[in-house]
């Protein structure tokens, strides 16, 4: 009996600890964990206390009787929860059925119960309470009852309320046991039949008639439509709805599952399940390690099962109280995995291959990738060997998202292996890299031999077991390993097998389709006959399957006729064999026939026997023995094998060329037949319509369209035309064209010397369909990144190359190129770089010497080898060894050599010890080490204090902070002192000193902080002292007033009033401008006056001055003082009118002449430059400026001026492009004159 309980809400009298307690039930909270009720006692918990909650409630659990049930549960809370088990109808105080445990390692408390009873299952209870509060769990146990017990049956029956008999009587599934099924009459049908057609889709109906032996389809249909609508009208009491129906198979994860939706009308409707009439137990728990399990996601229920084993083969069927809704057959068949599939490593863009071997023929297998099923589509390419031992699965054009585990399932076995793919190193970044014609993977073995020499041990299996029935005639057939799962059965009218392969006899059979009683003995013997080899041998098993029977009192057909095919002019033998001796009478097509014109009827004691000797289409029909009223008839077709056209044929025959990436379509032409199978293969391995394969079937004719075409696709393409009397091929050849797949390696170093290196390859594997016409060398020196190209070998003369143009010493990589009209492949690299010559090291240099060591800095220097072995030195490589370790680090790599012979070493640590060894490096690498130095220690030397690069006059503008920064280096670090004026500084002047450097900060400066500071080091070996002078100043205020006053002619003393500044600032002094009226250029006279007068000479009469007085100080200048203007007319020489002559007569005329030449001028770029020379002549001439022969007289750039004579040229800023010859030209009505000069701007 299966004894649920009734869960019930709230607590039955006297089982509530609070009650019992005189506590009144508080504030409800909400666990954690779903399913658990709170109740807190006091509104406010006190610091660092809690209620009790659970952490892990018990799970509920359905269990057989008499096994060992607990429960366990984990709670918190402090203080800690007192726990206790209640049940709801009836106490838990019997310690032998009973027993509470708790263990402190793990805080498990567990309830248990010892070989459990059907009046155990209850709704159980779990109280967890401390002062401030407690928990309550539900929790519900079931009991699957053994057995029917009968002296219980009454009781329980009387106690059923209302007379429900079926909640207390044991459920039984309308299919019994093995152990309990009644003996089977002749004739009776399984009741698992029908059980299994209600549930099976309609495609399923043959293959579970010809399982069962049933062959009155028309009946069996008729009976099956009576029993769907009874059994919907039981099901409409349980479920509003029943759909999706899937029936049970293995999934990727090794666990096999059958999965319904189905509507509910009572959601707490009992579900149960059986596998062959017995009822499993099942947890609806995930995570749960019952073998089975039930799921439910919404209307969907999906049961599984875990470990499958062979046991578990069998009908499993799911009830919805005591109604059937779903039956469903798992099969196991008897295989196992030869060969597994193994790991394959791929590279981006190429495909890679999984292959296994069974060990029995297995039409279909399950493949998984990542555990989600994989199909034949685009992607992957599923094959399967024409003996269907060799099954493969190609992932096409590999990326990284395809790596993971893929696993092959065979009934319930299963392997697996990783499928690693790796980037491709030679990809260009940013370019998608072409699709590689190479495969990785395979299992590395010759499966094809393996798969035969297991096709030759089931031969030879199949040959001991008819020899055993040979043996012992009399024996009953032994019973058959349960059938493999059917394959999709294709749907035609007749259930037809595939014809004999013993040609010589002319005899083909297929299943016995007998009408009798005796069903099930010839269903035996159907299945021994379609392992026999001819037709005799068909005979001599039926003979062996079927003994006499003695007792039989009417005559009965124990082996009957079967549907033949014949070919045309060889024998057909028709054999009927009865339980005795009787006679019976032959029929074709309803006429009865007699011995003569070609037939033979020849009878053996209870074995008839028709004879045809040599068939004829009019010898096709039905055939059909009578005798008495038992009577067997099967079809005899007469035919011939089918044929192609000769001249298709020829034209089939010739090879399709194609290019990799392009399509390859094939046809082939052949008259229309019945029950014709078309069948295309690719080096003998059927092709499938499906991923880059399209076949097209028409009545004369059928197409294959092979898809962007691999070189793996290159083969031998066959047509094959099957119809039961035999089949026919024609071959043709597909050629892929494409560019050849890289040398074969490794490369071979066959000589090398100092002036030659010679290497050898082997061919490709694969030509790419053409041959190969040239090889590429290309050759790198080591270390460096250029490949250059060697040269080109033919193919047809030789596989190696000599490279004469080698230094030696040096180390080369080669690569190798194949070529074919398609292309270039993929290089073939040498491995190692291969050295020109022998390797001649150099010979130790001397063993470093410390020149100078300080905390971050050691100082060496050493002698270079005295035998560097007649090869150059490069370099030299340092390495060192830290004190009290024995590792040598290197401090350069061999590929960066020191050049010169002394190194700093800054990579060292302060206070530890070292001591170093150097290697001379030359071609060959890096030569013996020299002795090791010293040990020397990373720390400064002790030395006097002593201060680096000090600047001893600053300069700060009034307002702003000043910084005096002074470096200083000693050992032992000094004491650091600042003086201002042999005084200790204020204290709001900063000094910051840290390792090596002392700064003396004033936040804000004022022109009272000038001083001499200075700042003095001591430490143990001495002292130094040094001072700066700080000045802190400001702009200089404008002088006064300006005063002009002539002394002497052509002399002006210029005075003025001193700047308010020149009191606080001993370091002031005054400029001197001057602008006249002629240059209008301001330009400085006098510079660093520190008097307050300054006397101007040489001034001109008739021209206006102009004077600025500025003053100076170390922040600048100020602004300027300006003068009044001096000059006068008065004193200018008149000019006379009369032509150049006086009044005396004397002529003045004369040309031009330079008075004062132009003088060389090299400014600085930027500069302002000024250039004058003095002309004389009369008439006044005429004077023109020119630079690098160009006139610049227009020139806005340039500034010219002649005042009597002077002739002046000005540039603001000169630049690059005014460099050149300067040129001056007077002219006038005499003559010319001109002089030039050079002037050249520097940058």
């Amino acid at each position: 009996m299966f004894r649920r309980t009734k869960v019930t809400d709230g607590t039955a009298t006297g089982q509530d600890p609070a009650a019992e307690n005189g506590k009144e039930v508080g504030i409800k909270k909400k666990s954690r964990v779903p399913g658990v009720m709170i109740t807190q006692f006091i509104e406010e918990l006190p610091e660092g206390k809690s209620h009790p909650d659970f952490t892990r409630k018990p799970i509920a659990l359905t269990i057989q009787e008499g096994k060992f049930a607990f429960f366990k549960a984990i709670v918190t809370g402090d203080p800690q929860p007192t726990v206790t088990w209640r049940r709801n109808n009836g106490d838990v105080s019997d310690v032998s059925r009973y027993q509470t445990k708790y263990d402190p390692n793990s805080n498990e408390h567990t309830f248990e119960m010892p070989n459990v009873m059907p009046d155990q299952a209850d709704t159980y209870k779990c109280f967890a309470m401390n002062e401030y509060g407690q928990a309550v769990v539900t929790v519900v146990l079931n009991v699957i009852a053994v057995g029917f017990k009968k002296n219980k049956a009454p009781q329980e029956a009387a106690e059923a309320p209302d007379g429900n008999f079926k909640a207390v009587l044991k459920r039984r599934s309308k299919i019994r046991p093995k152990s309990e099924q009644p003996e089977k009459k002749d004739g009776e049908i399984d009741p698992k039949f029908w059980e299994l057609l209600i549930s099976a889709d309609k495609k399923d109906y043959e293959s579970i008639c010809a399982q069962f032996g049933v062959t009155d389809f028309r009946v069996m249909l008729k009976k099956l439509n009576l029993m769907k609508k009874e059994r919907q009208k039981e099901q409409a009491e349980f479920v509003s709805n029943l759909s999706n129906l899937r029936h049970i198979k293995v999934n990727g994860d090794g666990t096999a599952s059958f999965e319904l939706d189905m509507d509910l009308i009572e959601q707490s409707s009992s579900i149960f399940l059986y596998k062959d009439g017995v009822m499993v137990p099942y947890t609806k728990e995930l995570g749960d390690k019952m073998k089975h399990t039930l799921n439910k996601v919404g209307k969907k229920y999906i049961f599984s099962l875990r470990d499958l084993m062979p046991d578990d083969a069998g009908l499993y069927q799911l009830d919805v109280g005591d109604v059937n809704m779903f039956s469903t057959e798992f099969k196991i068949p008897m295989v196992e995995f030869l060969v597994k599939i193994q790991e394959v490593k791929a590279i981006e863009r190429e495909d890679a291959v999984f292959e296994c071997v069974l060990s029995n023929p297995f039409s279909k297998i399950l493949w998984f990738g990542k555990n989600l099923p994989l199909e034949q589509d685009n992607k992957y390419d599923i094959q399967v060997s024409e003996d269907k031992l060799i099954h493969r699965l190609v992932v096409k054009d590999c990326l990284i998202v395809d790596k993971g585990i893929y696993s092959a399932c065979a009934g319930i076995k299963s392997c697996n292996a990783w499928l690693v793919v790796e980037a491709d190193k030679n990809a260009q970044k940013g370019k998608k890299t072409a699709r590689k014609t190479t495969r990785a993977g395979g299992s590395g073995m010759d499966l094809q031999k393996v798969a035969e020499e297991q096709q030759v041990k089931l031969v030879k299996e199949r040959e001991e077991r008819i020899e055993q029935i040979k043996a012992a005639p009399a024996a009953p057939p032994p019973e058959s390993p349960p059938a493999p799962a059917p394959a999709k059965a294709e749907p035609k009218a007749p259930i037809d097998a595939e014809p004999s392969k013993n040609a010589d006899h002319g005899v083909y059979e297929t299943a016995l389709v007998i009408q009798s009683n005796h069903q099930q003995q010839q269903l035996q013997t159907q299945d021994v006959v379609t392992n026999c080899q001819s037709a005799e041998e068909a005979v001599s098993c039926c003979e062996r399957l079927d003994p006499p029977l003695a007792d039989a009192r009417e005559p009965g057909i124990s082996c009957g006729l079967s549907d033949i095919y014949v070919l045309r002019g060889n024998p057909a033998e028709l054999t009927v064999k009865m339980n005795m001796d009787c006679d019976g009478t032959w029929f074709t097509d309803g006429e009865q026939l007699n011995s003569g014109a070609g037939v033979t009827i020849t009878k053996d004691g209870s074995s008839h026997k028709l004879t045809i000797q040599s068939c004829k289409d009019d010898d096709s029909g039905v055939y059909r023995f009578a005798s008495g009223d038992q009577s067997t008839q099967g079809k005899v077709t007469i035919g011939g094998v089918p044929e192609f056209d000769p001249d298709d044929l020829h034209k089939f025959s010739k090879p399709v060329i194609i290019r990799v990436g392009q399509n390859a379509a094939f046809k082939m032409p052949f008259p229309p037949q019945e029950s014709l199978v078309v069948s295309w293969f690719k080096d003998d391995t059927e092709l499938k319509d499906g991923g880059g394969v399209k076949i097209v079937r028409e009545p004369n004719h059928s197409r294959l369209l092979l898809r962007d075409c691999l070189r793996t696709d290159a083969g031998e393409i066959k047509i094959q035309l099957k119809n039961p009397f035999g089949a026919v091929e024609a071959t043709s050849k597909l050629i892929v064209l494409d560019r050849p797949g890289p040398p074969e390696g490794p490369v071979e170093t066959v000589e090398t010397t100092s002036t030659l290196i010679e290497i050898k390859w082997n061919p490709p594997k694969d030509d790419g369909g053409s041959a190969v016409t040239n090889y590429i060398i290309e050759r790198q020196q080591a270390g460096q990144a250029l490949w250059t190209k060697l040269g080109d070998v033919s193919a047809d003369q030789t596989t190696s190359i000599r490279d004469r143009n080698v230094t030696h010493g040096k180390k080369y990589n080669y690569r190798i190129y194949a070529e074919n009209p398609e292309g270039l492949s993929d290089t073939l690299e040498t491995a190692d770089s291969i050295m020109a010559g022998i390797m001649i090291l150099s010979g130790p240099p001397g063993a470093p010497t410390v020149v100078s060591a300080s905390k971050t800095c050691i100082n060496l220097t050493w002698t270079p080898p005295e035998d560097d072995r007649g090869v150059p030195i490069i370099g030299y490589q340092l390495e060192k060894r830290k004190k009290d370790t024995n590792q040598w680090i290197a401090l350069n790599a061999l590929n960066e050599p020191i050049e010169d012979v002394n190194y700093a070493v800054k990579e060292v640590t302060e206070g530890a010890e070292y001591e170093f060894r150097v290697s001379a490096i030359n071609e060959s690498g890096a030569g013996d080490p020299s002795p090791p130095s010293v040990m020397v220690c990373a720390k400064n030397p002790n030395m006097r204090p002593c201060f680096k690069d000090p600047v001893d006059f600053i300069v700060v503008r009034a307002g702003n902070s000043a910084r005096v920064k002074i470096c200083y280096e000693a050992e032992p670090p000094p004491q650091i002192t600042w003086l201002k004026d042999d005084e200790p500084i204020s204290p709001w002047i900063n000094i910051i000193t840290t390792e090596g450097m002392s700064q003396l900060v004033i936040p804000s400066s004022k022109r009272s902080d000038s001083a001499i500071y200075t700042i003095k080091a001591k430490n143990s070996v001495g002292e130094a002292s040094f001072d700066i002078e700080v000045r802190v100043t400001d702009e200089p205020k404008t002088p006064g007033p300006v005063e002009l006053e002539q002394t002497v002619y052509g002399k002006v003393a210029v005075s003025w009033a001193p700047s308010p500044d020149q009191q606080l600032d001993d370091r002031l002094y005054y400029v001197v401008s001057q602008c006249n009226s002629n240059t209008r250029v301001w330009k400085n006279v006098a510079d660093r006056l520190f008097a307050n007068t300054y006397t101007v000479n040489n001034l001109l009469p008739g021209v206006e001055y102009h004077f600025r007085i500025y003053a100076k100080n170390d922040m600048g200048l100020s602004d300027p003082s300006q003068s009044p203007t001096w000059g006068a007319n008065s004193n200018r020489v008149p000019i006379p009118s009369n032509g150049g002559k006086s009044s005396s007569g004397v002529s003045f005329e004369r040309p031009p002449s330079i008075l004062v030449p132009l003088k060389v001028h090299t400014p600085p770029k930027g500069y302002k430059l000024y250039m004058t020379c003095a002309v004389r002549g009369c008439p006044t001439p005429t004077v023109s400026w020119y630079l690098n022969d160009v006139c610049i007289n227009f020139d806005n750039n340039y500034y010219i001026t002649n005042s009597f004579g002077v002739c002046s040229m000005y540039i603001l800023r000169v630049r690059s492009k005014d460099s050149g010859v300067c040129k001056v030209v007077a002219v006038n009505s005499f003559g010319q004159a001109e002089c030039s000069t050079k002037l050249i701007v520097r940058d």
